[in-house]
């Protein structure tokens, strides 16, 4: 097997060993571990710091303990700590704490993303990573002979730039030019999420739970979807909502009308009002369950969701963004040490393999999820049902959120073997 041109350049020919394009929590990720490493690493991100980024800013005990094993300070100030999730629908309201369990802590987060991925790439930093701003990368350059991608060619100052390395990590989210360049498409066989959320001056801003409202209303249509009110602790409260494309309803339904709609409906005394409105309404799409593969070809790692890593049972992306940077980086330094070409990409090409192990089965069930929630009729049921059994809330709140021991109770045990004989993704 031929070495492509840039592996064969000494380290001195190329900027980086390894270019990760997109300063997010994935790319921020991949570069912490990467750097950590020793490797020579080159973090690119198009914009520059801080700035906004549609989320909801909450942070299940998945994201924690990715935080927790990067040293992010999370007791520094403007970090709020939650017990769990508040479920409101069909005329309950139940409390459920995350789940007790030894693999991951019992407590949540909220960070605004605002300045949320400028910690992480500062900490990136910190390991080692140098991080470039306001790169804006257009596409892959590729070796002529291999087809491998070698570098990324950008825009930087008004100027064509061209960075150069071994391996290119692709963070640049949903929309990810170096994937498109490479030649990998979208899906059309996995779902798609839409998200919408402004910030309100709201008493609720310190709230210790995540609340979420199961019945979001077009009409007399009952949405595939749920609503949230997330304290961010500075007087503030996100409050959003995230709708599935899995309805008849989803392209005819103006997002943001509807977010009006549903926070006007509310008491009055939680301030969700025009007036106390702290920013535009502004909306994002949710690529979910690998709807972007393979997630290794020809020198490019994707990660996050460029990779369509996003949760479908409950939009949750930060967690998996940063947990697939983290399997990326371990792979890719296993890769780069291996002595010869072939035995490099045998590796690098087992990348998909071990994502899928990890995630494939559990996105399955959550497309299963979402596709029996999109159909008349379903959502309402499960809403009316299931909530009214605290015992049966306790484990969904296991399956949404992802939340298992390996030998844990009996609940743990039934989520894990669902997720392990599914296909996988």
């Amino acid at each position: 097997m031929t070495e492509p041109a840039a592996a064969q350049r000494t380290a001195a020919e190329t900027d980086a060993d390894v270019i990760v394009v997109g300063a997010g929590p994935a790319g921020s990720t991949a570069a912490f571990y990467l750097a950590q490493s020793g490797l020579d690493v080159l973090l690119l991100e198009k914009t520059t710091f801080p700035r906004e980024k549609v989320c909801g800013d909450g942070l299940t005990p998945r994201a924690v303990k990715q935080l927790i094993s990067m040293g992010v300070d999370i007791d520094a100030p403007g970090w709020i700590r939650n017990r769990g999730l508040r479920v409101v629908g069909g005329g309950q309201r139940f409390e459920l704490p995350w789940p007790q369990l030894s693999s991951f802590p019992d407590y949540g987060l909220v960070r605004v993303r605002k300045d949320f991925d400028e910690i992480l790439a500062a900490n990136a930093v910190r390991g080692g990573a140098k991080l470039l701003q306001g790169v804006n990368v257009t596409g892959p350059v590729l070796d002529d002979r291999s087809g491998h991608i070698v570098g990324v060619t950008a825009k930087k100052d008004g100027e064509t730039v061209t960075y150069r390395s071994r391996l290119v990590v692709a963070a640049d989210g949903n929309s990810t030019r170096l994937a498109l360049g490479m030649g990998l498409h979208k899906r059309e066989d996995r779902p798609i999420g839409v998200a919408v959320r402004t910030y309100y001056e709201s008493p609720r801003h310190d709230d210790d739970f995540l609340e979420i409202w199961l019945e979001l209303w077009d009409e007399q249509t009952l949405l595939p979807g749920y609503g949230w009110i997330f304290g961010v602790g500075d007087g503030t409260a996100n409050v959003g909502l995230g709708l599935l494309n899995t309805s008849d309803a989803f392209k005819n339904i103006d997002y943001r009308a509807l977010l009006r709609r549903w926070t006007k409906n509310m008491p009055a005394d939680w301030g969700f009002t025009e007036e106390n409105m702290r920013g535009p309404v502004r909306g994002a799409a949710l690529p979910m369950a690998f709807n972007r593969q393979p997630h290794y070809t020809r020198g490019l790692v994707l990660v996050g969701d460029a990779g369509g890593m996003i949760n479908p049972f409950n939009g949750e992306g930060i967690a998996y963004a940063m947990e697939s940077g983290h399997i990326a980086a371990e792979t890719i330094v296993q890769a780069l040490a291996r002595s010869t070409p072939a035995q490099r990409e045998r590796l690098l090409r087992a990348y998909p393999g071990v994502l899928k192990d990890a995630y494939g089965g559990y996105f399955t069930l959550g497309r299963m999820f979402v596709d029996a929630i999109g159909r008349p009729g379903v959502m309402s049921f499960a809403t009316r049902h299931a909530l009214p059994h605290p015992g049966l809330m306790r484990f969904a709140i296991k399956v949404l959120g992802n939340l298992t021991d390996r030998r844990g109770d009996a609940s743990d045990r039934i989520i894990n073997a669902l997720s392990k004989v599914a296909p996988p993704a």
